[in-house]
């Protein structure tokens, strides 16, 4: 979608440049005046460019757009070097309105002509041929091979973007979020057997004698050093590690031999 900025502040009357600052001027030109005036302007530009855009595009964000390029044209009118005001206003809000466009178009300004040449052949095999092109065709009008229009048509396939949120019409209803699968997240079926593994593994510890018990929950729920730990039981930091890693020796014995 188009990014907008925050429309600019119109309440100040201006004096254009190249104009002598009189208060009779800075009433005629004033932000409050050109809006009242050329808005309209303003709209039918928007609504003529946007036939020929993409349904993706909304003609009110164009509109907005041609707001900001009238206020810009209100800014640096100068009588002396631009002639009317209505025609270079209109510039200016076509000028505003296709800067924003490129800004946010997907596609080279090579691929796009890419594109145009492509579509005046399609569209002139259609005039020819009563509306039915064959790939053959299209490759001698363009002069590629059968390999190349295939590179040519899949480089400038226009990009559809579609809601998440928007209910699929043959999908009762349903939004893309439940249907279209999350990669990032795992399969079903690997979250069950963790599941299922990690309650075997639990019910597993219960039965381990006290101090390893307390060693694993010291050791991966408090945090807590090995150092720490052996101060706390008052043997050796060595004899911490071997009830450590003889009890992970076990649960891992019996893990394996419980999912093979």
């Amino acid at each position: 979608m188009i990014n907008i900025s925050e429309p600019m502040s119109v309440s100040s009357p201006v004096t254009l440049s190249g104009s002598p600052s009189t208060s009779a001027q800075n009433d005629t030109f004033s932000f409050e005046r050109i809006l009242e005036e050329y808005l309209p302007q303003v709209r039918a530009i928007a609504d003529r460019m946007k036939r020929r855009l993409p349904q993706n595009i909304e003609v009110d964000e164009l509109y907005s757009i041609g707001v900001t390029g009238l206020i810009a044209a209100a800014r640096n009118y100068s009588p002396s070097k631009a002639g009317s005001f209505a025609s270079y206003a209109s510039t200016r809000i076509r000028g505003a309105i296709l800067d924003e466009l490129r800004r946010n178009d997907w596609m080279s300004r090579g691929r796009r002509s890419k594109a145009k040449r492509l579509d005046l052949a399609i569209n002139k095999l259609e005039q020819e041929r009563g509306g039915i092109v064959c790939e053959e065709d299209l490759c001698t009008e363009m002069k590629m091979t059968a390999e190349e229009l295939a590179e040519l048509q899949d480089e400038v396939r226009e990009l559809k973007f579609v809601s998440f949120d928007e209910a699929e019409l043959d999908s009762e209803n349903q939004s893309l979020h439940e249907i279209v699968p999350d990669d990032s997240c795992p399969p079903p079926f690997l979250v069950l057997e963790r599941k299922e593994a990690l309650a075997l593994l639990a019910e597993r510890m219960t039965y381990l004698p006290d101090i390893q018990k307390r060693v694993l929950a010291m050791y991966y729920y408090e945090n807590m050093k090995i150092a720490e730990i052996a101060a706390c039981f008052g043997v050796t930091e060595s004899r911490i590690c071997q009830i450590h890693t003889q009890t992970l020796r076990l649960l891992r014995a019996y893990m394996k031999n419980v999912l093979a």
